[in-house]
Parts: C-alpha cells; sequence; structure tokens
C-alpha cells in the first residue's frame, strides 16, 4: 500500500470547497478548449511534437458513456473486472504522484508531462503506442479529457485544480472504492428492478429513466446537501402532480418566513403564498400577529406557478422521508459542478422529458397535452396506468463499460476513506434573492 501524505485529504476537501461555482463555466471551458487545438493545429510552427499530432484524437468527445443503466446486473461482472485491474496497478507500486510546475494543457512542453503520461496510461486513458515525451499533444489532450469525463468533471483538457486532485488520489484508495462500491452494486441488483424505473445516483447527482435495461434519458440533478442528505430509496412512483402546491414546512415557517414577513409584510403575497386554517379557509396575512411568541398555527402554501419552489411538475411516490423528485425555478444551480444543494428532495433539469418518458403508456398524456396543462397553471394530479419503480442510490464508483470505470467524490463520507469526502461545508450557503427550504427554494423576489 502506498503512504497518503497528511495534507492530501485536507487540501481536497478545501479545493472542493470552490467547486461549487467552477461548473458555471464548462460550456464556455469546453469552447475555449476547442479553440486552443485549432490555433495550435494551424500555427505555422507547431513546436517540438516528438509523436504524431493527430487532431482527431483531442477533438472526438470522451467515450466513457454507456446506454448500458448504472443498475444493470451485467455491470457486477465490470466492477470485478475493474477490481482485478486495480489489484494490478497497485500490486505494481500504483501510478506517480503529477505534480507539475506549470498548468499543463495542448501545447505545453514541460518534463512533467512525462509523469503525467505515465500516470494516465497506468489507467488506460493514454494508450501506451502514444510513448513517453514531454509534449502535451492531442493524444495526452484526448487522454485528459477521458479521465475527467470519467469523474464528473468537465472534459476540457486542462490540468486545473480539480484534475490534478483527482489524478493523485492513490490507486489504492481507488481499489478500495470499487470494492465498497461492488458490494453495495451486488446488494441492489440482487433484488427484482422494475421493467422501466428512475434512477438517481446521489454522488454522481444525475438521474437515468431505464426501460428494459437500456437508458432511455439521462438528466442532470441535484440533491440533498451534506447536512441534508437525501436518503437511499427503492419505490414506485405513484403520480404525477402538474402545478403543484407547495406547503411549507414548520420549521421554513418559523426560521425564515415569520422573520421575512416581520421585515417586509408583503412577502407571502408577492411569493402567492397564502395562509389556510384547520377548516380550509383563507386568513388574511394582515390579521396576524407577526411578532408573536410563537409562529400562527396555520398552513402556508405556496400557489402553483413559475416562482412555485418546484415550478411546474412534482414525481410523487411512498417514502417514509418523504422525499420526491421536482422541478425548480432556480435552474442555473445546474450548471453547478458540486450539484449539492436541496434539503433532501431531488430536483431533475429538463424534467418534462423524465415526465413526457413516465407517462408514455399512461393515456390521454401525450407532450402537447401535458405542456397545455402547464401552461393552465391548474394543480392536476395524474395517476399511472403501469409501474415505474423508483431507486436513489448511493454508488461512487462503478463501470457499464469494459475498461471504463466511472469516480465520483464521496459526499457523504460513507466510503470509509477521508481523501474521497467532501468539505462538510459544500451545498450549504444561501443561494443570492432566496432562502433554502426543506426541499427547494422559495424566491424573495
Amino acid at each position: 500500500m502506498s503512504n497518503k501524505p497528511a495534507n492530501l485529504a485536507m487540501s481536497r476537501r478545501a479545493l472542493l470547497r470552490g467547486a461549487a461555482v467552477a461548473g458555471a463555466a464548462v460550456i464556455a471551458g469546453q469552447a475555449a478548449a476547442q479553440t486552443a487545438i485549432d490555433d495550435v493545429i494551424n500555427a505555422p510552427r507547431r513546436g517540438n511534437w516528438d509523436d504524431q499530432f493527430d487532431a482527431q484524437v483531442s477533438r472526438a468527445n470522451a467515450n466513457v458513456v454507456s446506454n448500458t443503466p448504472v443498475l444493470s446486473p451485467s455491470n457486477v461482472m465490470h466492477v470485478q473486472q475493474a477490481i482485478a485491474n486495480y489489484q494490478a496497478i497497485v500490486a505494481n507500486g500504483g501510478w506517480p504522484q503529477v505534480n507539475p510546475g506549470v498548468k499543463l494543457k495542448l501545447g505545453v512542453i514541460d518534463p512533467s508531462v512525462q509523469t503525467l503520461r505515465q500516470r494516465l496510461m497506468i489507467s488506460g486513458d493514454l494508450p501506451r503506442s502514444a510513448g513517453l515525451s514531454d509534449s502535451f499533444d492531442t493524444y495526452v489532450d484526448g487522454a485528459v479529457k477521458r479521465f475527467q469525463a470519467r469523474h464528473g468533471l468537465p472534459d476540457d483538457g486542462v490540468l486545473g485544480e480539480f484534475t490534478l486532485k483527482a489524478l493523485n488520489v492513490p490507486a489504492d484508495t481507488r481499489l478500495m472504492q470499487l470494492n465498497v462500491n461492488l458490494q453495495r452494486l451486488q446488494d441492489i441488483v440482487s433484488k427484482q428492478l422494475e421493467a422501466r424505473y428512475i434512477m438517481v445516483n446521489i454522488p454522481a447527482a444525475y438521474v437515468e429513466a431505464v426501460e428494459n435495461d437500456r437508458v432511455a434519458l439521462r438528466n442532470t440533478a441535484i440533491v440533498g446537501r451534506i447536512s441534508r442528505p437525501s436518503p437511499l430509496v427503492s419505490s414506485k412512483v405513484s403520480d404525477i402532480i402538474l402545478n403543484p402546491y407547495w406547503t411549507a414546512p414548520r420549521s421554513i415557517v418559523e426560521k425564515d418566513i415569520v422573520p421575512l414577513m416581520q421585515k417586509d409584510p408583503t412577502y407571502l403575497a408577492r411569493n402567492s403564498i397564502r395562509l389556510i386554517d384547520g377548516n380550509g379557509n383563507e386568513v388574511a396575512p394582515e390579521t396576524i400577529d407577526w411578532f408573536a411568541p410563537k409562529a400562527p398555527n396555520l398552513m402556508f402554501r405556496q400557489d402553483p406557478g413559475k416562482i412555485n419552489a418546484m415550478s411546474a411538475t412534482k414525481i410523487n411516490f411512498p417514502s417514509p422521508d418523504a422525499v420526491y423528485m421536482h422541478d425548480t425555478p432556480t435552474q442555473g444551480l445546474f450548471n453547478k459542478l458540486m450539484r449539492f444543494e436541496s434539503s433532501g428532495c431531488v430536483r431533475v433539469q429538463n424534467v418534462r422529458d423524465l415526465i413526457v418518458w413516465v407517462l408514455k403508456y399512461t393515456p390521454g398524456w401525450s407532450r402537447q397535452q401535458i405542456e397545455q396543462v402547464i401552461a393552465s397553471r391548474v394543480n392536476t394530479p395524474i395517476p399511472l396506468s403501469d409501474e415505474v419503480g423508483v431507486h436513489w442510490v448511493y454508488l461512487t464508483a462503478w463501470s457499464a463499460k469494459d475498461n471504463v470505470v466511472q469516480f465520483r467524490d464521496d459526499i457523504y463520507q460513507l466510503d470509509g476513506n477521508v481523501q474521497l469526502a467532501l468539505d462538510t461545508n459544500i451545498g450549504v450557503e444561501q443561494v443570492a434573492g432566496s432562502i433554502s427550504v426543506d426541499d427547494d427554494l422559495v424566491p424573495q423576489q
């Protein structure tokens, strides 16, 4: 087993604290990376390229995605093969640490690129035929992008701080991670999954819609922050609610809404939140003493609409934790690299695509009909005609394709190694103009 520097875990967690804002630049970063490629290709002097310059290698997207679901029984074999491969890597001394003195990216020539090549060859991201040299050419660029895609990082081909930290997690730590997650996967697939189901992989913060052991849709997700983790779930969709109401939990009423009403008596009206008594009657906010010792014993219910905390859709299923999946008015959060922002529920990007898939076998609910009801702002529950499972799982390492192993950070610190854990302050910050609520955000404006 290799020695692990004591400060590695701390520096990794401190670094990832800033990752919550890094994802917003993913698209721009990828465009900049392609511009850099074109600049190098078209340069009259390409420099001292020791290897053949192959533009196609760098332009091709990292081929790490598979149509095989994460929870496919066939993946047990892939993870077992990955474990065997990593056992051999560890037995041979692991891989070298990459500590460049300059930022490594396409076109750079530096002695540390040789170490980077070795590291990427050992993990199978760079073909050994690419050779060893000091040149960060398109073969290295393509390999770095492949590595980044396998670790849920923006595949821009640049060795920034996040990529370096992932590269320098020791091989024996990755082997441990694979062993822990193999057991989790085996426990899940030992149970018969439905022909159609929704899978949420919490550490990866994304959703798969699966039909007959093939992925029909993948959606980016926002999951529970570290202080309010999303639970493991095994259930079935009961109904879809278009234009749902949102009812504020008592804790939010006491901690957030009452103080806001003390400062701004128009807060409830501006946010379409109504007060309902035990008989179903609406109570006027101006009749309430907002400075009383206790918050009013009333229901705080937000009307359907664009500013509703669940926006236009909600996916319901029985759960002892009373969690669910839903839309959100704060779409910008999906651009973040670290999407651990909710209080347990799961927000789904492009959720209407998922709703269309869920209602595929429920008569009378085409995409056009769904959009018409959403536009009406009328609260509409839709019971399903067929069985659709819901499975929220916790897998930080998996493989759905030969020789492609995916790793994610251990956001809830369940893998047993501090080097894989995120900083405990990730995801608890308030979003400007919003207050954090039980499962989403209530806008203040």
